[in-house]
């Protein structure tokens, strides 16, 4: 298998709970290496750019509010086959139907407010990862 990186963000409702340490202990036992890691706070229009593929569905001004309505940690991680153990290790988007032990079905209390968000596919992981992070802070 191939090493690749993927691109996690812990978001606000799960920083807000104060879950970002309980979430980074599972990245650590999943075996991810952290390449970089910032926290911040993004704009309504940094939150509609990192979305805009989703411009279009119905969810997309409430995801774009909730995702900008506080702190995230933002973090490209490096693993082999990172973006589907990255999925797995997050579980289902809705936390009902989420596997155990995942971060979702542990931590998540709906679909919106699922605690983390993951890459879905190479491209998309390298577009999200460089929306967030400079090549410099990749080394």
């Amino acid at each position: 298998m191939a090493i690749e990186k993927t691109l996690a963000i812990i978001k606000p409702d799960a920083v807000g709970r104060g879950l970002a340490g309980d979430i980074l202990k599972h990245i650590h036992e999943a075996k991810f290496k952290i390449v970089a890691v910032k926290s911040l706070r993004l704009t309504k229009s940094e939150a509609e750019g990192f979305y805009a593929v989703h411009r279009e569905r119905p969810f997309f001004k409430d995801l774009t509010e909730f995702m900008s309505s506080g702190k995230v940690v933002v973090m490209a991680l490096e693993a082999e086959n990172a973006i589907a153990r990255w999925r797995e290790t997050m579980g289902a988007t809705d936390p009902a139907k989420a596997a155990p032990g995942t971060i979702r079905k542990t931590y998540g209390t709906s679909i919106q407010n699922n605690c983390t968000h993951g890459s879905d596919a190479p491209d998309t992981a390298r577009f999200e990862i460089s929306y967030f992070f400079s090549g410099m802070e990749l080394i």
